[in-house]
């Protein structure tokens, strides 16, 4: 970590965006390792912003690459929230290792160590520590894991948001959006105020629509839009759509503009229509991309699986609403091309796309008929304005508060 600070953070583009200054993990109230959240990052005017860790997608010798946009609001530590760099190193602490006699030496941490696991998630796992104390009387250094270490963990009596979220670390996004609605609104509210706008945004999703409501009308107006943003921009937009209109107004100006006209342009069709059921974001590529490029795309951590199932093709431009459509590419089919063959090769045209106007029972019919998981979506002079997944469409013919039920599994 201590290496970690003084790396440059750079964009796909590979441009500089700043360096890192701290990492942002949260502690738990047992002896398992904290999660890493994020990177404290200074970009231009010395101005500290937060890079969640799902924006990170390489970590290197002296550099740090981040994909997606990043949002510049200045970094704000919540409850909760350890800096590495500025409050656990250094930090005196006292160390059992398994196997070592005696009672609990006093060390001080030097450094720490963090790692990605299965789950694509960063864990501080291991310390760097010394003996001894002052500059005169240095003992032994040596790494040990996090567990051998005490006073490290959320209190066991602790009151506040921080032992709740350390209890709810982990948690899918449904399963967390199940425990918190188990809780007092008041209760529930000091969880959605501590937690990350990307975290926030999943849960938001799998909560029911007068919730949602009730949690956005609890934020800031600047975070709204923020946690909109980071928001399925169907999902943005159903829950737009609820909000009293000058709110919902003031929320649009406040976000990116080509955020807020994806939603905008959702907000034009039905509920119960294609239109109101698609996301504006699917896989699009031109003819000339390459497999490589194709695969690349759909292996994409933070892509629903229906949405990876397929690329769309089209004349750019490539944004909805994009060029002409052509047709789709399946993963599957992919998978068997060599990698330098074109799109274009292998694309499908016999599967039709559908209007906008499309109702869901129509849609229903198609998806069962043609055994899909997504379809596309085209506007009269045939282009892609987006995609339909079965997620969404089984989302829109399930009961109004289908949500409130029990669902097996859920975690409670």
């Amino acid at each position: 970590m201590a290496r970690l600070a003084r790396a440059e953070v750079f964009d796909p583009n590979a441009e500089q965006v700043g360096r890192v200054r701290d990492v942002v993990t949260l502690l738990r109230s047992d002896a398992q390792p904290p999660r890493v959240v994020g990177l404290v990052v200074e970009v231009v005017g010395r101005r500290r912003i937060f890079v969640p860790m799902t924006r990170v997608s390489t970590i290197d010798s002296g550099q740090v690459v981040v994909n997606g946009v990043v949002n510049l609001r200045r970094f704000e530590q919540r409850s909760g929230e350890t800096l590495v760099m500025g409050e656990l190193l250094d930090r005196r602490v006292n160390c059992i290792e398994p196997g070592r006699s005696g009672h609990p030496a006093t060390v001080t941490i030097i450094d720490a160590a963090i790692e990605q696991r299965a789950n694509r998630d960063w864990f501080v796992t291991q310390l760097f520590i010394r003996e001894g104390h002052g500059l005169r009387r240095k003992g032994q250094a040596r790494i040990v894991e996090w567990s051998a270490v005490e006073g490290l963990t959320v209190a066991s009596g602790e009151q506040g948001a921080a032992h709740l979220l350390a209890s709810l670390d982990g948690l899918s996004a449904p399963d967390f959006a199940h425990a918190i609605q188990q809780m007092p609104p008041a209760r529930r509210l000091d969880i959605v105020r501590e937690i990350d706008d990307e975290r926030l945004a999943d849960v938001l999703e799998e909560l029911p629509e007068d919730e949602q409501v009730e949690i956005m009308q609890s934020l800031e107006a600047e975070r709204a839009a923020d946690v909109l943003e980071e928001m399925d921009p169907d999902d943005a937009a159903d829950l737009i759509s609820e909000l009293p209109p000058e709110q919902a107004a003031d929320l649009l100006e406040r976000m990116e503009p080509g955020e807020a006209d994806d939603i905008r342009r959702l907000l034009t069709y039905g509920d119960y229509t294609a239109g109101g059921m698609m996301t504006t974001e699917p896989v699009v590529l031109p003819p000339d991309a390459t497999v490589a490029e194709a695969l690349a795309r759909v292996r994409n951590p933070e892509l629903a699986p229906s949405l990876a199932a397929q690329i769309y093709v089209v004349r750019p431009p490539t944004d909805t609403p994009t060029g002409r459509f052509l047709g789709t590419c399946h993963f599957q089919r992919l998978l068997r091309e060599p990698p330098a063959a074109l799109v274009s090769g292998v694309v499908d045209t016999n599967l039709e796309p559908i209007g906008p106007e499309t109702d869901v029972a129509t849609v229903a019919r198609y998806f069962a008929t043609y055994n899909l998981v997504a379809l596309p979506v085209v506007d009269q002079d045939n282009r892609l304005i987006g995609a339909v997944t079965v997620d969404d469409l089984i989302d829109h013919m399930l009961p109004e508060h289908w949500r409130d039920y029990e669902t097996p599994g859920a975690t409670s």
